[in-house]
């Protein structure tokens, strides 16, 4: 699909209807439409080619949504992202791309259990990786020459 804001009710609407035809539940569904989104709106928003491809992988239990762009990122980076993972989260499944995973929970450490993090403290536009994040079981990016990939899986 065209690297263009209409392509992610595109790609969200194709996702939803292919889920609905092989049985998923509801709530699969729209998990699965809320990442697509997040990782689609980062494709068109923060890299400069000019086509993006969106693709599903259903293996039994488990759902992939990769997401893949050519050309390099025209932003600087992908805004308001914490730290990286602890180690128990991180690494890609033995199956799948090999690359950087995606942020982990946010540790809680100050005197009150609260490390100074707000929702407010992050940008708009910086919030859709952690939303990925929180609905995927894992997720990361590979990056090559050509493009960069980022999977989630449901």
């Amino acid at each position: 699909m065209p690297r263009a804001p209409r392509s992610v009710p595109m790609a969200r609407h194709r996702v939803q209807e292919a889920m609905r035809s092989w049985g998923e539940p509801d709530d699969r569904v729209e998990r699965a439409a809320l990442v697509v989104t997040e990782l689609v709106t980062n494709a068109v928003e923060h890299t400069a080619g000019r086509r993006i491809r969106c693709r599903v992988l259903r293996t039994p239990g488990q759902l992939r949504i990769c997401v893949w762009n050519r050309g390099r990122r025209h932003a600087s980076g992908l805004p308001g992202l914490p730290g990286p993972r602890s180690p128990q989260h991180s690494g890609a499944p033995a199956d799948g791309p090999r690359g950087t995973d995606g942020p982990g929970p946010v540790a809680m450490d100050g005197p009150d259990g609260n490390d100074g993090f707000s929702l407010a403290s992050v940008a708009e536009d910086g919030r859709g990786l952690m939303l990925v994040d929180a609905l995927a079981t894992r997720w990361g990016t590979r990056s090559s020459v050509s493009g960069r990939l980022v999977w989630a899986d449901i």
